[in-house]
Order: structure tokens, then C-alpha cells, then sequence
């Protein structure tokens, strides 16, 4: 907690993002990560599930990321004109993603974002963009709509104070995996919509797989209406599969936002697409950033990609995932504590106090300090955990992490356990 007050006195709230101050049993102070661990000011180690909230999906400090950034540092990082590693780094993801035929670099998911909906704007000519309730697409005004607070309806809820309350206007909300919703609001507003920007999963509320159906009619409803379709990648993009979503469902937006997992923790984004919409870059639609495809995001990109399109990388993902989901599963059923588990790719979600799957709504109305309790316990017992029950795998993670994770859930008092 020292280290924690320390740094009140020199930064905001003393962390540099707001939802680490969340962390429990406190956002604790690290020097070091290797592979599956972290090293703490006082030399506890942990196991990681938090992976940076998402990117580190290779481990920490992955020899074959830290060589190639490692390389680049003595030719220099920032050079404000074209160099080779962001071409290199764009036909790796557009290998990975050879749905695609065009990539531009940005910094971070939030900035992508951004560019994606300017891009969808500039390509209709239209200003309306449709998002579901539970969506987190970063923190800008104009997207930090409707992620918790959504009680029905099609009118976004404002998220923060300070936020611009005009951003309301340009937003409108629809149902995550509602056919019939969809269906309602294009027919009386589809010629007004310039884009549908949908995460494929909802992975900030309760990691809710899309209905096949769900996609495959959002992909028609905006063909019909002359919308374009993005996906917001920022979590499932080289996750889930070496091609996110889009190779996992089948389902091709007109761009995708990709971020985290793609430069294995360096900060780097990109949007992806079709040639005609990105490359309205060349015909007045702004694209600007100092940072945009720095030398060492660069190398930290195609180092990553080169290890993620291995064969077998995503098989293990989901198997290690997989294990540890059952194990949980077998865990709170032989302790009679009630939680659902489930995982989509190395992706575990874990429900307190029911059962079974749970909608957006439902998912907020859980009662999480059940989780607290655990993850401040468990954080004793070397567990880094993430709030509301999700828990990010690396191809770092061994068989020997997953047995320290379930002994260290199992260990848990009992009248802990059940709330």
C-alpha cells in the first residue's frame, strides 16, 4: 500500500489507467514479468491472468519479441517517414487476415477506433453509428456510451463525468445477439447508419459468443441498408484464432480494429479492411499520429505474428484455457459453490452465484464483491487476477500454473467460496 501512496503524490489517483485502481486487494507495484509470472516490490511472485489487461499474450518479456525490438533500438525508433518494418508488419497481419487488403497503423485501441469511424463516415456520407449495450470500444466521448447503465432502448447512457453530452447524439444502441432488435431499429433508421461497430464477442461483459445467425444477418441487414460493418477486434484479434473473429466466425466486416495481443505489450493498433474504404486516406479523410508505426511497435508486431501463426499455437491456447475452465468447473462443484465457467480461446469467464450463461444486463447485476473476496485471497496465494471474474491465458502458461491456480481456488475457506 506504501507504493500505492507513494505515487498518489505525483500521479492522479496513482495509476495511470482508472480501472487498475480496481485491482484487488489493491493495484499492487511490479519490477519485472517473465513468461506466466509476475515479480512484485516485494518480491512475491504471481501468476499472471491479467497479461497487461489483454496484450501480453506470448508471456512476459518472450525472447523472440525482446530480440527483435531489442535490435532495432541502436537504428533508431521514431524517423518520421515510411521505413520497412511497417510494410513488414502490415503483410503479417494481412496474412493472418487475408480477408483484408489494406492496413493503417495507430497506438492504441482507442485511437483505431476512431480512425475506423471516420473511415465509415467519409465512405457513406452518413454520421450515425450503432453500437450494442455492454460494448466497450475505449474511452473516447464519442464510443464510452452504453457500456454499463443500459436499461433498454435505443438511446446511449453517458459513462463518465465531464463527458461531452452531445456525444449521445450520434450513438445508438442495439441488443447484443437480438435479431428481431436489429431488425426493428434498421427498418425505421437503416439509411441513416454509416456503420454497425460491434465487438464479435463480447468480452468486457461476461465473454458472450455471438450467435452465428446474429452476425450473418448483421452482415446482410448492412449490406442492405449501405452501412458498413466494423468489428472491434482490440480483444479477439490473433486471440481466438490466428484471424480473430473473422476466421473464427466467418463473418468479414468491411474493417476490423485490432490492438493487445498484437504487439505482445508494446502499444500499437491498427485498423484493417477493405482497400477502397482505407484508402479514402488518400482522398481527404485525415489519418495523422506521430507514433503511427514507430520502428520498435513495428518489430514488436512482426516478431509476435511470426510467433502466433506457428502451428499449434492456438490449439494450445485453447486446451491450456480449456483445462483450467474444467478445473474450475470440478472445483466449485465438489465445494457446492455456485458458478458458471466457460471460455472462448484462452479467455476464462467466471460467474459468481449462478449457474449457467448470463445476458449483458444480468451480467452486471452480479454481485462481484463475491469475487473480490476471492481474488484478494487468492492474490495471497500468488494469483494476479483481473476484476469481474476474466481471466487471460499466454502461451506462457504450463500445466504446473493451471495446478498452482486450481489448488489455490480449491484452498479457499469454504464459507469464502460461497459468498
Amino acid at each position: 500500500m506504501q507504493h500505492l501512496e507513494r505515487a498518489r503524490a505525483s500521479i492522479g489517483g496513482g495509476v495511470t489507467s482508472g480501472l487498475r485502481s480496481v485491482l484487488q486487494p489493491q493495484p499492487l507495484s511490479f519490477t519485472s514479468g517473465r513468461g506466466s509470472r509476475l515479480f512484485d516490490v516485494d518480491g512475491n511472485e504471481y501468476v499472471d491472468y491479467v497479461l497487461g489487461w489483454g496484450p501480453v499474450i506470448l508471456g512476459h518479456a518472450h525472447p523472440a519479441v525482446t530480440d527483435a525490438v531489442t535490435a532495432q533500438v541502436p537504428r533508431g525508433q521514431l524517423f518520421g517517414g515510411i521505413h520497412p518494418g511497417e510494410r513488414i508488419a502490415a503483410e503479417k497481419l494481412l496474412s493472418a487476415v487475408p480477408a483484408f487488403e489494406r492496413v493503417l497503423w495507430s497506438n492504441t485501441g482507442t485511437e483505431a477506433i476512431q480512425v475506423a469511424i471516420r473511415l465509415a463516415r467519409a465512405a457513406t456520407g452518413r454520421n450515425l453509428i450503432v453500437k450494442t449495450s455492454g460494448a466497450y470500444h475505449g474511452w473516447h466521448d464519442s464510443v464510452l456510451l452504453s457500456y454499463r447503465g443500459h436499461r433498454g432502448g435505443h438511446e446511449p447512457v453517458l459513462a463518465t463525468r465531464g463527458q461531452n453530452p452531445r456525444s449521445v447524439d450520434d450513438v445508438r444502441v442495439v441488443e447484443f445477439n437480438d435479431r428481431e432488435d436489429l431488425a426493428e431499429f434498421f427498418g425505421a433508421h437503416g439509411q441513416e447508419v454509416a456503420a454497425v461497430l460491434l465487438d464479435p464477442v463480447l468480452s468486457n461483459t461476461g465473454v458472450i459468443a455471438p450467435d452465428p445467425d446474429y452476425l450473418r444477418d448483421l452482415r446482410s441487414t448492412c449490406d442492405a441498408h449501405g452501412a458498413l460493418l466494423v468489428f472491434d477486434e482490440v480483444i479477439t484479434g490473433f486471440r481466438v484464432a490466428l484471424g480473430g473473429a473473422v476466421e473464427l466466425y466467418g463473418t468479414i466486416p468491411d474493417l476490423a480494429v485490432y490492438a493487445k495481443a498484437l504487439g505482445n505489450g508494446f502499444s500499437v493498433a491498427a485498423v484493417a479492411g477493405r482497400a477502397d474504404v482505407v484508402d479514402l486516406v488518400e482522398q481527404g479523410c485525415a489519418h495523422s499520429g506521430t507514433y503511427n508505426g514507430n520502428a520498435l511497435a513495428m518489430a514488436a508486431v512482426s516478431a509476435t505474428l511470426t510467433e502466433l501463426s506457428r502451428p499449434g499455437v492456438h490449439e494450445q491456447l485453447w486446451q491450456t484455457a480449456g483445462t483450467l475452465a474444467e478445473g474450475l468447473r470440478r472445483t466449485f462443484r465438489d465445494r457446492r459453490v455456485r458458478a458458471h465457467v466457460h471460455h472462448l480461446g484462452p479467455i476464462v469467464q467466471v460467474l459468481p452465484g449462478v449457474t449457467d450463461a448470463v445476458s449483458p444486463r444480468e451480467f452486471e447485476g452480479l454481485d462481484w464483491s463475491v469475487w473480490d473476496r476471492w481474488s484478494r485471497r487468492l492474490s495471497q496465494a500468488g494469483l494476479f487476477l483481473l476484476p469481474n471474474g476474466r481471466m487471460f491465458l499466454s502461451t506462457a502458461h504450463s500445466s504446473a500454473d493451471i495446478d498452482v491456480t486450481l489448488n489455490a481456488f480449491g484452498a479457499l475457506d469454504p464459507d469464502l467460496l460461497r459468498g
